[in-house]
């Protein structure tokens, strides 16, 4: 029998625990050493496990937990920009700013104007129709910073040009639920098999679901998504419903600049029910 499968499954998890306890207080002091017999390693090669897991360093996992926090922080309200910073434990917004800016390629204020202009924008928030669909998914394990490499998993396991879509699939929040489910899924005909024990089919029900292109990095994926929840969903007269949230890769890193990536947010949604 072969274990080798076994032993990665045990290095997941075991890395697993150490990101739920970042994201469950990014502020806090993670020393090494805690982090290390929180996954039962040795403190000498903590550090390299981890960083052969996720594709990033502890340092990076933290910094890029607080950023996007920070950017879930300005989409949902009016908070200075210095109360963030020093919530996201930077010393002064100057310092905030530049990390901030190298995260999602926009400043905090100009990030922050943005998301509050969500209807005012050309591609803003509409109401679209998607179909039932059968795709082939791969369930990403790891930060959010590593999906990138679950897309190439996956992409390198299927026929590219039979693809129709290729979407993110989501069910809970990535940044509070360390066991939610994401899956990297490319749309292939039904008769496609699954290349391998790993992916498996989803099927996606039609449905109507809240949709807005963003332009721009990944990075800000997740503090969009918050915008959209907080201030266009209560003005709406929708709520969400059980279906999985979308996004929908509308091209590709590979051969566009960050700043021209577009992405389709779909949110799943119905009618407001009566209290």
């Amino acid at each position: 029998m072969n274990s080798r499968p076994a032993a990665e499954r045990s290095y997941r998890a075991r890395v697993a625990r150490v990101v739920a306890a970042i994201l469950e207080d990014p502020t806090a002091d993670h020393r090494l050493e805690d982090l290390a017999a929180l996954a039962h390693f040795s403190p000498f090669h903590f550090h390299r496990i981890y960083q052969g897991v996720t594709g990033e360093t502890v340092a990076a996992t933290i910094r890029r937990v607080r950023l996007a926090q920070a950017a879930q922080r300005l989409g949902r309200g009016g908070r200075p920009v210095t109360e963030v910073a020093l919530d996201a434990g930077y010393d002064s917004p100057q310092a905030f700013t530049r990390a901030f800016r190298q995260f999602t390629g926009e400043s905090p204020r100009g990030f922050q104007r943005k998301l509050h202009a969500l209807d005012g924008l050309p591609d803003g928030p509409r109401i679209v129709e998607r179909p039932a669909a059968s795709v082939m998914a791969l369930r990403h394990r790891g930060p959010p910073a590593t999906i990138p490499h679950t897309f190439r998993r996956l992409r390198a396991q299927v026929d590219r040009a039979a693809a129709s879509e290729w979407l993110g699939v989501l069910y809970g929040d990535l940044q509070v639920q360390p066991d939610v489910r994401y899956y990297a899924a490319a749309a292939l005909p039904d008769d496609v098999p699954a290349p391998d024990a790993e992916c498996e089919r989803l099927s996606l029900p039609a449905g109507p679901y809240v949709c807005h292109v963003l332009n721009g990095p990944y990075a800000q994926i997740n503090a969009a998504f918050g915008a959209l929840y907080a201030l266009w969903l209560p003005r709406s007269g929708y709520e969400p419903d059980d279906r999985p949230s979308l996004e929908n890769y509308l091209n590709s890193p590979r051969t566009h600049a960050q700043a021209a990536l577009r992405t389709e947010l779909l949110i799943p949604i119905r009618p407001v029910s009566s209290p």
